[in-house]
Parts: structure tokens; C-alpha cells; sequence
């Protein structure tokens, strides 16, 4: 027997009730389906080979340093179309609104787990040229693991790219997932900082 993907998606909508009313919901229904992320626990550090500044030189960045801000981590891969169609004009959208707002960091960490002779660490310059991010981007690349899955993956049990990790100013972890819902995670960050 055979249950269509909307039906089992209106399921969990019933299920879930009052979770639908909160920004990320529909999201939080994919997480939850998925049993991936680690929304609602305190985020570990980020780990990279490397960072660059909006300038491509080399830089550092710690979660730690960012407590008392909103940090927003894309994750993303060079080949990924989904990451260049829908990732980073959400990422695009979100460094726009928040451009003039010191306490709203976003990151982008390119997070190698297929194809790490063609997602190479050059391909993280080329990006942020790309969409002419003025953003702190990094690379984890993942080949060293056992598994070939970069440790930001399993740290936070991303299901893949794109991916949006959300870290609320305590340094929980709010969002954890695929498709960011930007205009929700702008208001919600906005109500916040008022």
C-alpha cells in the first residue's frame, strides 16, 4: 500500500497543531520527517579548513564570539543547483535586510560530502564573488572523514545542501533544515531585535 507525500504531509500538520502557528513550522515539519538537525539544542562550534573575510582574505570565525547575536550559517556546495537556485538568494535576502545590523551575522560554509574534487576550496572565493556576498565565507571539506561527511554535518546532522542553520542570540539552535522560509526568519529576527 502506497500513501501520496501530501497525505502524510496533512498528517503531520494534524499532528503538530499549534506548531504550524510558530515562523518556522513548515519547516520544522521537514526537520522533524527527516530526523535530521538539532533545532531547540545549544549549537557546537563550527569547524573549517579555513575562512575568508567579504574581501577573501583569510580570517577567523568562532560561534563562540558571536553570543548576543543572531548568526545565520548557509551551507552549501559549488555544484549544488539547489543551492544557487533557492540557497543563496535566501542567503542574498537575508545579508540585505540585515546589512546595516550588527547583531545579525550571516556565514556562508561550503560543506563537502560528494564530489570533493570539483567542491574544492577554490570554489569558495569564486562564490562569495559570485553573489557578491560582503559575508564571512569557510570551507569544511569533509574528505579526511571516515564517512566523507565535513564535521559541520555531523555536528549538526544536516541532511545536506543547501542548508540553513539558525542561532538565536543565547547560541540555541532555531532552525536546522533545507528551504528557509526568509521573508518568517527576517520578521521573527526583526520582532526580536526591536
Amino acid at each position: 500500500m502506497s500513501i501520496s507525500r501530501d497525505r502524510v504531509d496533512r498528517g503531520r500538520r494534524r499532528a503538530l497543531g499549534g506548531l504550524m502557528a510558530l515562523p518556522f513550522a513548515p519547516l520544522a515539519i521537514t526537520a522533524l520527517a527527516a530526523k535530521r538537525g538539532i533545532a531547540g539544542e545549544p549549537a557546537p562550534e563550527l569547524h573549517a579548513a579555513f575562512w575568508i573575510d567579504a574581501d577573501g582574505q583569510p580570517t577567523r570565525f568562532r560561534l563562540a564570539a558571536q553570543r548576543g547575536r543572531w548568526v545565520h550559517v548557509k551551507c552549501w556546495q559549488s555544484w549544488c543547483p539547489g543551492c544557487h537556485a533557492h540557497g543563496f538568494p535566501a542567503l542574498q535576502r537575508l545579508v540585505e535586510a540585515f546589512a546595516d545590523e550588527p547583531r545579525v551575522v550571516n556565514v556562508a560554509l561550503q560543506t563537502v560530502f560528494e564530489g570533493h574534487d570539483i567542491n574544492t576550496a577554490e570554489r569558495v572565493r569564486e562564490t562569495q564573488l559570485r553573489y557578491q556576498l560582503p559575508i564571512v565565507f569557510g570551507h569544511d571539506p569533509g574528505a579526511d572523514a571516515a564517512d566523507g561527511r565535513p564535521r559541520t554535518m555531523r555536528d549538526f546532522r544536516t541532511g545536506g545542501t543547501p542548508w540553513h542553520i539558525l542561532i538565536d542570540p543565547a547560541g540555541d539552535v532555531v532552525f536546522n533544515g533545507f528551504g528557509l522560509d526568509t521573508a518568517a526568519a527576517i520578521a521573527h529576527i526583526r520582532a526580536s531585535l526591536a
